[in-house]
């Protein structure tokens, strides 16, 4: 009996191991900037609250509520925190209005012509369901080149991670054309700093820190650490700086907003709440293309729902935020603590 419970105890150890091993083995899409992140490793992408504002501003006028139904995320997107404002117009193409195919056919061809891109998520949608209402659409594409290239660095470990990951960046040998590419936000010491990666209008900002806070809260911290900082903000000779090769291509479902009935409205409901991301990073430049749907339908019964040298190397965990120069608010944010979820794959086609 001892041994057999004792087999039991070791099974269940095993199992419960490997599920949080599976649960640490995913990137966390988020639909809100501010929004508490669960996992380890995770992203947020304006795109979902760009659909969110449109329906909010256009459609609901007014805050969105659930009917029998509290839902945090919802508040935390009706502060709309993020908006297209804080984008350069020829980065996004939003759409809304009445579920048909003309305004499918709408959605394709201006995002073709405006980004020679094809939607992943129209296909998705119930174009003809009876029940159908609106529909609200969000594109945006980012591709930026730094002003020189990075050279290429030597493929080492990431963490405490046993494989080899590519990285570029500067190192000792490298020439001092490429110090201009890097501001220095601050460094108060070798576990503790933050550098900007300059383009012609975006930059990639990136802040090394253990922290599994907000992404709002660290995006807030980040920003003060610059501001106190009274070191010198160049790159200078003896600095290195070690940058991952990073891919990532996922989409998400936020079904926790699906199905429910919205206060103020002739019974409708959110029926789809989708989201995609394709982030790519190398020595040459940043490609970012993410986009969101949102399905809303009518409920056809009514229904209840309950300064010495420095070295900036990023090979541990890190965030990183996309952001306009001129703009207050970051338009991507990642955590990045298992690169083996952002494995580079070389450039997105």
């Amino acid at each position: 009996m001892k041994k057999l419970l004792s087999v039991l105890f070791s099974i269940i150890l095993i199992s419960s191991f490997a599920t949080a091993q599976a649960k640490d083995q995913s990137v966390e899409m988020l639909a809100a900037f501010s929004q508490k992140q669960e996992e380890q490793n995770s992203l947020w992408v304006g795109t979902f609250q760009m659909v969110w504002n449109e329906f909010q501003n256009n459609i609901v006028k007014g805050p969105i509520k659930f009917k029998h139904y509290k839902s945090q995320l919802a508040d935390l997107l009706n502060k709309q925190e993020f908006s297209k404002a804080m984008l350069s117009e020829e980065s996004y193409y939003t759409a809304y209005g009445k579920t048909d195919l003309a305004l499918k056919k709408q959605i394709e061809d201006a995002i073709m012509q405006k980004f020679n891109e094809k939607s992943d998520l129209l296909d998705k949608i119930n174009w003809t369901s009876p029940n159908r209402a609106y529909l609200l659409y969000a594109m945006l594409v980012k591709n930026f080149e730094f002003p020189a290239r990075f050279d290429v660095l030597a493929s080492e470990k990431f963490g405490n991670s046993d494989e080899r990951i590519p990285y570029f960046g500067i190192d000792k040998k490298s020439r001092d054309t490429l110090y201009k590419n890097v501001r220095v936000l601050f460094y108060n010491n070798p576990f503790d700093y933050a550098v900007a990666l300059d383009s012609e209008k975006d930059e990639v900002i990136l802040y090394r820190t253990n922290s599994n806070r907000k992404f709002s809260d660290l995006y807030n911290t980040l920003n003060k650490k610059s501001k106190k900082y009274k070191g010198s903000r160049e790159f200078v000779a003896g600095d290195q700086l070690k940058v991952p090769y990073m891919t990532i291509k996922q989409d998400t479902s936020y079904d926790v907003l699906c199905g429910k009935i919205i206060e103020n409205t002739d019974r409708l409901y959110i029926d789809k709440a989708l989201q995609t991301v394709q982030f790519n990073m190398n020595n040459t430049g940043v490609k970012l293309k993410s986009e969101a749907v949102m399905s809303i339908m009518t409920m056809s019964m009514p229904i209840m729902v309950a300064e010495n040298g420095r070295n900036f190397f990023f090979n541990n965990t890190f965030v990183l935020f996309l952001k306009e120069k001129d703009k207050q608010m970051p338009y991507f944010a990642l955590r990045v603590k298992d690169m083996s979820l952002y494995k580079y794959q070389g450039e997105i086609k």
